[in-house]
């Protein structure tokens, strides 16, 4: 498993990006103010846990697979990664200078089965996610460490998976005071976000600048 240093590195940007308001928590805040907190609770745990018993898996074997095949091209993915999460970051520094508002619509009232299956389907159809998950937990990875990649892979997306869990899970109890609370101060959502993209930038240029991965775990 990573190091103490490695594994704090990596939740710190796990945390950073989980609490700078997105797409997840604006739906979020929609469900819970439209349909109450039990609604908005479960579709959390289709977000984030149901989708996680999906992505996990395949992201673990896929990655795994990579290393067998060819070193070479792991390092590929990590160069890659790094390249990602600079866009990322700066992506998200960019859009902090914009305009912030938290969008609530009260959608039509849905069953508890509907809404896990709903934050589910959200989070799977969301190229997105899976590119970040991709991008960003193989840079945490060490082949050499003496634990299985795969072993490494479902630890790391398994903490950030219930990290999310917890995170979104907060919002949907605390639905209107969060929302009403976020919607007067965009100054805060411009912070968080400044916040996430410097940590991302910060990741990625470290390790696209030592020419290896193991920068990040020193």
């Amino acid at each position: 498993m990573p190091d103490l240093s490695t594994f704090l590195t990596f939740y710190a940007a796990v945390l950073a990006l989980q609490l700078a308001p997105g797409p997840d928590m604006v739906l979020l805040l929609s469900r819970g103010v439209g349909q109450g907190r039990r609604t908005a609770v479960l579709t959390a745990i289709g977000m984030t846990l149901l989708a996680g018993l999906v992505q996990l898996p395949l992201l673990a074997l896929g990655v795994t697979s990579l290393i067998k095949a060819s070193p070479l091209a792991f390092e590929l993915l990590r160069w890659a990664g790094a390249a990602y999460l600079v866009w990322l970051g700066a992506k998200l520094l960019i859009g902090s200078f914009g305009p912030h508002s938290l969008v609530r619509k009260a959608p039509q009232p849905v069953s508890d089965l509907a809404a896990l299956r709903q934050g589910m389907i959200n989070n799977l159809t969301n190229p997105k996610a899976m590119v970040f998950m991709l991008a960003f937990l193989p840079q945490f990875v060490d082949p050499a460490n003496g634990w299985p990649v795969t072993a490494q892979l479902l630890f790391l997306g398994g903490v950030q998976k219930i990290s999310g869990f917890f995170i979104l899970g907060a919002v949907a109890v605390g639905t209107g005071t969060i929302g009403e609370w976020l919607a007067r101060r965009p100054a805060l959502i411009a912070w968080q976000e400044r916040c996430a993209g410097l940590i991302m930038v910060g990741l990625g240029l470290r390790l696209a600048l030592s020419g290896d991965a193991s920068a990040l775990r020193r």
